[in-house]
């Protein structure tokens, strides 16, 4: 029996373009945060096996307890130049990126890859890195709107042309006062011809020679050069939000002192974020309980103990921006701006007082809107986080006598997520 029509499956390989094998984010970035946790097994109530496994395994890990912290831990020092905390060893850089993608590249975008591009670049290492990828999607994504723009210009010019508008090679078909045709608004009439504007039409008369390059069956032939090893010039580089928090709240990094050599305490590391939020640095005496540090701090750790990954905004005119997994799974959902509130009665008790909440919380319905505005076009949602400001302490500013958890404690966090509204999307 012969079917009017022949159903033949085409060559998948050859109709398919090649991509490249990308790695396994799954499996890079399977850890959340610096820190390995050992959970029990599942508990089956009525099953004997189940709680004599529990049990089992409850006393080993008693017995014989398995570090969750880094060994050892992350090392890093503080700049006062650049007012970061530097990265140096290789470990601990691949171990704070891909385990809650903390800091950043100083000569890359976002991921320390520097070291990888270069090695690309000379040939030493076949493959893309991220960046390189981004870059490359970025150009095709260009060329296809420069692509489209033509095409629709040909569909405009083509109306026109059937409207006698215009003639068939797109030329407007305009006239002067005088009668004389005219083209891009200036009149042809005794115009010279083209070649009379030519520079040098056709002559190559007086050019240099080119050098002449050895090639081999149509391949040009480099001379052998000697190849330098590379060394890794980049370093990762976090916030003062991003160490504090590697240190005070899991405890998986040290910063060191440049000119003792010694680890800062995390008191004495607190007290030097603080008083670097400030151009320039302020005394500890001086320090005020809406410090810069401590109130974007206050924001910082407030959503990293909720689960998210928390990366610097400025690219998008925010303080931060949220992911649920990371940059390399997803774009970042939310837009963070961080504003100070002084709702406590202590900043209306004096004027003094009132007048500086009110210069420190001040800010315009046209920046609002701008960013708002941006926040649209990227497609994410702008939170405003209100941090309620406490009055000042008497141990607020000295590193040896300051409660961080208590001063931290007084705090409050007040979350309002905005939204542009438009007439043509909102008129329900």
């Amino acid at each position: 029996m012969v079917w009017p029509f022949s159903a033949q499956t085409p060559n998948k390989t050859s109709i398919q373009p090649t991509r490249l094998n990308r790695p396994n984010f799954n499996q890079i970035y399977a850890q959340p945060l610096p820190l390995k946790t050992y959970p029990l097994p599942p508990l089956i109530p009525h099953n004997l096996l189940s709680i004599l496994h529990v049990t089992f395994v409850y006393i080993w890990q008693f017995v014989t307890p398995t570090p969750s912290h880094p060994q050892p831990l992350y090392q890093g020092y503080f700049s006062q130049e650049t007012r970061s905390v530097h990265i140096t060893n290789e470990e601990s850089i691949q171990g704070l990126w891909q385990h809650g993608f903390f800091g950043k590249g100083s000569l890359s975008r976002s991921e320390p890859e520097w070291f990888e591009r270069e090695k690309i670049r000379q040939g030493l290492q076949a493959g893309q890195t991220s960046e390189q990828y981004t870059k490359k999607r970025r150009e095709e994504r260009k060329e296809f709107k420069k692509e489209r723009a033509r095409k629709e210009r040909a569909i405009i010019d083509k109306k026109l042309a059937e409207e006698g508008k215009i003639q068939s090679n797109g030329v407007a078909d305009k006239k002067d006062d005088r009668g004389v045709a005219v083209k891009n608004n200036i009149s042809i009439e005794g115009a010279l011809p083209a070649e009379e504007f030519s520079i040098q039409k056709n002559s190559n008369e007086g050019a240099p020679k080119a050098p002449d390059i050895p090639t081999l069956n149509g391949s040009v032939i480099f001379p052998e050069m000697e190849t330098t090893p590379i060394t890794n010039q980049e370093h990762l580089q976090l916030t003062p939000e991003e160490a504090f928090f590697l240190v005070y709240g899991l405890g998986a990094l040290k910063i060191e002192d440049l000119a003792s050599s010694s680890p800062f305490s995390t008191e004495a590391l607190f007290a030097l974020f603080r008083a670097h939020s400030y151009f320039p640095p302020r005394p500890i005496d001086q320090l005020q309980p809406d410090d810069p540090f401590l109130i974007s701090y206050v924001v910082y750790h407030h959503f990293r103990s909720l689960g998210w990954v928390v990366r610097p905004g400025i690219k998008f005119a925010v303080d931060y921006l949220l992911y649920n997994r990371g940059p390399v799974f997803s774009h970042a959902e939310f837009a963070v701006i961080v504003l100070p509130s002084y709702s406590h009665p202590y900043w209306s008790s004096t004027p003094k007082a009132e007048e500086t909440a009110k210069r420190r919380k001040m800010k315009s319905w046209w920046w609002l809107h701008c960013t708002n505005r941006v926040q649209t076009q990227v497609r994410k949602s702008l939170v405003v986080v209100f941090v309620e400001v406490p009055p000042p302490s008497d141990d607020g500013g000295s590193d040896s006598k300051v409660n961080i958890g208590e001063l931290l404690r007084r705090f409050k966090v007040r979350e309002l997520m905005l939204r542009r509204w438009t007439p043509n999307r909102s008129r329900d």
